[in-house]
């Protein structure tokens, strides 16, 4: 026995090699153009597709979200029966909501009361309101 004689006991099948013409016809089992039809086609993921599709900007991606001001007029100062405002008081009264961090009073009204504004910024006609009724702003 030498090895130019030894012959293995089944015999390799070919590789139908489709796409190059020949006796398949002119499509050669591939069916009509498109991406499946073409050699070295990829189908990409639905992920790549829509990342690509999404425009690029420039600048700053996420933004830092700055504390939530609520806006008091010198009027919703008034009908607060307290002597003291600041935030937990305005929250009870349902001036100033739980995501609101802090408070600004804006003119807008009359003040007979004295009142103590602690922790609360004011505007300059506010703040001259809230004087000129005998009341102090901390």
């Amino acid at each position: 026995m030498n090895l130019h004689t030894l012959r293995p006991k089944t015999r390799n099948k070919k590789i139908k090699r489709i796409g190059r013409g020949g006796k398949r016809g002119t499509y050669s089992g591939r069916g009509q153009k498109g991406q499946k039809a073409r050699a070295g086609h990829k189908i990409r993921p639905a992920q790549r597709e829509a990342l690509l599709r999404i425009p690029k900007r420039r600048g700053f991606k996420n933004k830092t979200k700055s504390d939530k001001t609520a806006i008091l007029t010198i009027g919703q100062i008034a009908k607060i029966k307290e002597k003291i405002i600041n935030m937990t008081i305005l929250k009870k009264y349902g001036f100033v909501s739980r995501m609101d961090k802090t408070a600004k009073v804006l003119g807008g009204g009359d003040l007979s009361t004295a009142k103590e504004i602690v922790g609360i910024s004011c505007s300059k006609s506010a703040r001259e309101t809230i004087i000129k009724a005998g009341g102090t702003i901390k």
